[in-house]
């Protein structure tokens, strides 16, 4: 029987996170699981609480949104230990892309009986990220996402684009992809491990968990305007043809610009440039 910790973002899903666990809970506890939550003060207790509870045997529950997922999975990887998911934040891409059942029950049961399965995850200036790190563009886009919690989900994640590009430059790159430097300008650079964000999209089709390698996509300067019908295109993946877009894929990846550009990850800015970006196979344990 696996007994459970929940790390637990009080302000996921516009304060419903502890709701949400609760109902899950419930099941839980009525299978004779041994369950206890913890509410987080910050990233960095988040990830200090999972690492406690991954390393006393406990699976680690993360109860939010993509990035309250990054930062449990960060604590858990360090604790060697085991990670489930209530998705409860407005993107829920990780959960989505694992095909995690929304129904309270359904969601217990896999947590009790599921199997888990080792994924890879990238290390990006010291933090663990489970899904992607975004340069460009749609870094500038997330910081506009968080500043907007107010407003439904879906909408801000498709306002967000539109207010960042019209306020956006091409940057200048700088990309080392395992030990080979190239230089362009470019409206975004991805380093994809799920390839999915942005409220189910599939930004990075070709991304894998599970295939030991990071799978980088450049978007190449453009006009505004094509930097619109991307964001339809990839709506249906199509994107990925495009003659401005390159794909490649490596291990250790080295992002700078020539000016000051977010660095985000699932959800959230979470480090500066330069961002040296290496995948780390197979070290997450996840339930799913």
């Amino acid at each position: 029987m696996r007994d459970f910790t929940a790390v637990i973002n009080p302000i996921s899903g516009g304060g419903d996170a502890f709701a949400r666990w609760g109902a899950v809970a419930e099941h839980l506890r009525a299978a004779g699981a041994s369950v206890r939550a913890l509410p987080t003060r910050s990233r960095e207790d988040a990830i200090a609480c999972a690492r406690r509870a991954a390393e006393g045997g406990d699976v680690v529950v993360a109860v939010g949104g993509d990035g309250m997922v990054r930062d449990v999975a960060d604590g858990v990887v360090r604790g060697d230990g085991v990670l489930g998911i209530v998705p409860a934040g407005r993107g829920n891409d990780l959960a989505r892309l694992l095909g995690l059942p929304n129904d309270p029950a359904a969601l217990a049961r896999v947590l009790l009986d599921g199997p888990t399965r080792a994924i890879d995850v990238l290390e990006v200036n010291g933090a663990i990220v489970p899904g992607n790190v975004y340069i460009g563009i749609d870094s500038v886009a997330t910081q506009i996402i968080n500043a907007g919690r107010r407003l439904p989900a879906l909408l801000v994640y498709r306002l967000a684009p539109i207010r960042a590009i019209l306020g956006w430059r091409p940057a200048g790159y700088r990309l080392e992809v395992d030990g080979v430097s190239r230089e362009v300008r470019a409206h975004t650079v991805v380093v994809a491990n799920s390839g999915s964000y942005g409220h189910g999209l599939r930004i990075v089709p070709p991304a894998v968990l599970d295939d030991g390698l990071l799978d980088v996509m450049v978007v190449g300067d453009g006009p505004r305007s094509a930097v619109i019908s991307f964001m339809q295109e990839a709506k249906r993946g199509t994107h990925i043809n495009r003659p401005e877009v390159s794909l490649t894929t490596g291990r250790t990846v080295t992002v700078d610009t020539d000016r000051p550009v977010p660095v985000c990850a699932d959800g959230d800015e979470i480090a500066t440039l330069p961002a040296r970006i290496t995948l780390l196979p197979g070290a997450l344990t996840i339930i799913g």
